[in-house]
């Protein structure tokens, strides 16, 4: 392997936007790989900016981290994956994307229709929690009446 193709820790870190301390947990949870050099430090192949890319997008979608990793297991090892290989994963994103995209439109379309109505009052809002009803409802924490999809815990920054 060829000097050009290692980066070090703070290199990939510049380059991916992602925080040192991010990378080495990454590292931890088996989504990336390092290196070590003579000296003990981390040692990155150059490939590993791709694989942040796709971490970085897959959480953006809403992947959780174990959605992520099984992703990531799906690519070949021993070779760079194609383009075909990324694109055969990124499939399984389009059912989510196109159910948050559903709820963000439920969830702008009820909000115009609450702010534009004048009611002024919240007792008849549809979208307000007249004695906490919310808290009997299904139990869920969080904001109860938001769409499922809409609450799940936002991972990875």
């Amino acid at each position: 392997m060829d000097a050009r193709d290692v980066l070090s820790i703070s290199q990939v870190a510049e380059r991916s936007g992602f925080a040192a301390s991010a990378l080495r947990y990454y590292e931890a949870q088996g989504l990336i790989e390092a290196s070590r050099s003579p000296g003990g430090r981390r040692c990155y192949e150059r490939n590993v900016l791709r694989r942040l890319a796709f971490i970085r997008a897959a959480s953006n979608v809403g992947l959780t981290l174990d959605e992520i990793r099984a992703e990531l297991d799906e690519l070949p090892s021993g070779r760079t994956p194609t383009k075909a290989d990324w694109e055969r994963i990124s499939r399984h994103w389009r059912v989510r994307l196109d159910e948050q995209l559903a709820a963000l439109q439920r969830l702008r379309d009820g909000l115009d229709s609450c702010i534009g109505c004048g009611c002024l009052s919240l007792r008849r809002c549809g979208m307000s929690n007249p004695g906490d009803i919310a808290a009997t409802s299904d139990g869920a924490p969080g904001a109860a009446y938001l769409p499922a999809v809409l609450r799940r815990p936002h991972r990875l920054r």
